[in-house]
């Protein structure tokens, strides 16, 4: 009982500190991009792919199946601490795997996890770039503290962060229930200097030329976008990564969704609002808007879908099966699973059972 009032309690007192600035006031300095840095990103960004590889097949796909397999135990998986600045609101720790590959953790009572769960399954299904998410029942972490995301961000505020990791106790280990554990997909993060990630007004830049996507595969990602409400698509939500090889002289750079946490709402696993939200701003037009989600569609733009892009996604889309969308939302957690399912296939309606979309420039 004492162990669970102090955690509610710093769990309390790191809440007011995530509202809490630090002694000057102002954000961190970022160090700007040198023009090096700018170039060599915005150049893999004009050759970016956005979907994978892969032949899509359909009926291939189970939900069901941990894309970890193999390498994470859903029933116990133990790691090491890695202390890391915490960033963002969401509960969450790095640990490392015995075998030394990194993963992130998040735990807690948070819609982010089954979210994140279903949004990035699904995103690999359609072929696009996703992270790896796994439900673990039990994750046993040695060097952990009790909430560790919410005394890590006290002891940021205090300024005694790197005397605090200090004193972290590898011998012993706590153990969080029903939590979501990431891998990253394979590839180095393709940044310039301190900026991370691509903004979704920046897809235009992809040049097929010069061996970037499509037209109608970005629209796809575009589409996909509108199809999951993901408004919180500020740029570090997004990842470049050079897929199979180094990011210096990438060869293959992927342009992908990296942070769905937030997505089938707006603002957080809401079916209400996911469901009322229709796809098309302009049906007539094929247009798509984000701009009455949170924070106006931060860096979506309105934009005009393709007929490719519109069929190639919505192809894919209702070759899902209904077991298999139940499938997708009863493995990542979601309660009232038949409504779940019957808004997305309403949403696949919306894109694929309509007239031909117009011809014309992307832009709105």
């Amino acid at each position: 009982m004492k162990g669970t009032v102090f955690g509610l309690s710093l769990v309390a007192l790191s809440t007011i500190g995530l509202a809490w600035p630090d002694k000057s006031g102002r954000a961190e300095p970022v160090q700007p991009p040198s023009a090096e840095q700018l170039h060599v990103r915005n150049d893999a960004l004009a050759r970016a792919k956005v979907f994978r590889h892969e032949t899509f097949d359909a009926s291939t796909i189970d939900f069901s199946k941990d894309p970890n397999d193999g390498v994470i135990d859903t029933t116990l998986t133990t790691c090491r601490f890695l202390p890391a600045k915490p960033t963002g609101t969401t509960p969450k720790f790095d640990c490392e795997l015995p075998g030394g590959e990194e993963i992130k953790v998040k735990y807690g009572w948070t819609a982010e996890i089954p979210a994140e769960l279903a949004a990035t399954r699904l995103l690999h299904a359609l072929g696009f770039g996703a992270d790896r998410m796994s439900r673990v029942k039990t994750l046993r972490c040695f060097g952990c503290v009790v909430a560790p995301f919410h005394v890590r961000v006290m002891m940021q505020k205090l300024g005694i962060l790197k005397a605090f990791d200090k004193h972290l106790e590898y011998d012993h280990a706590i153990d969080f229930q029903n939590v979501a554990v990431e891998r990253k997909l394979e590839g180095d993060s393709i940044g310039a200097g301190d900026d991370k990630g691509w903004g979704f007004y920046e897809l235009s830049n992809i040049d097929p030329l010069r061996g970037g996507a499509s037209r109608a595969e970005v629209d796809a990602l575009r589409l996909m976008a509108m199809f999951l409400s993901h408004w919180d698509n500020k740029a570090p939500n997004q990842r470049l990564i050079c897929a199979g090889s180094k990011s210096e002289d990438c060869k293959h750079p992927l342009a992908m969704i990296q942070d769905t946490g937030s997505d089938f709402g707006p603002s957080k696993l809401n079916l209400a609002k996911w469901s009322r939200t229709p796809i098309w701003s302009d049906a007539a037009r094929c247009t798509i808007s984000m701009k009455t989600m949170p924070w106006g569609g931060a860096t979506f733009e309105d934009v005009r879908i393709s007929e490719e892009g519109r069929r190639l996604l919505g192809d894919r889309l209702r070759q899902l099966s209904k077991v298999q969308i139940e499938t997708l939302f009863t493995a990542a957690g979601f309660r009232d699973v038949p409504q779940w399912a019957a808004a997305f296939e309403e949403k696949v309606r919306q894109v694929s059972d309509r007239s031909s979309c117009p011809s014309g420039p992307s832009s709105s």
